[in-house]
């Protein structure tokens, strides 16, 4: 089973300006983009939007409960080694050459130099 590491940042307010972009909607679209692109760039996957209550201070004895907008982000965790190993398809089985050069590395690293001497690919 993969386990994941979970993130979860504020979703932008403010549209960043841009070369281009017209109107507050089409800045605010951009910034999403770019937080999105940077945070697949360093291997999270946006999840969700989620809308959450938060209750605020204001003033000094009276509150009121605004609502924030926060993204999710997942990625399999580093040390899990499920998340990164190649799997089979549910019943497909291995062909005997490859259960071979499994149990026997060193035979595989043979055939691979005996191959290359002779000019096979």
């Amino acid at each position: 089973m993969t386990i994941y590491d979970y993130k979860v940042v504020p979703a932008p307010t403010k549209g960043a300006r841009a070369r281009g972009l017209k109107g507050p909607g089409a800045r605010l679209g951009h910034s999403f983009e770019t937080l999105l692109n940077d945070m697949a760039g360093d291997g999270w996957e946006f999840q969700r939007a989620e809308t959450l209550p938060s209750e605020e201070r204001q003033g000094l004895t009276h509150s009121s409960t605004t609502f924030r907008t926060f993204l999710v982000f997942r990625r399999p965790r580093r040390g899990d080694i499920d998340a990164f190993a190649p799997r089979p398809p549910e019943g497909a089985e291995m062909a005997p050459d490859a259960r071979q050069n499994l149990s026997d590395p060193a035979a595989s690293r043979e055939e691979e130099g005996a191959a290359s001497q002779s000019g096979e690919t």
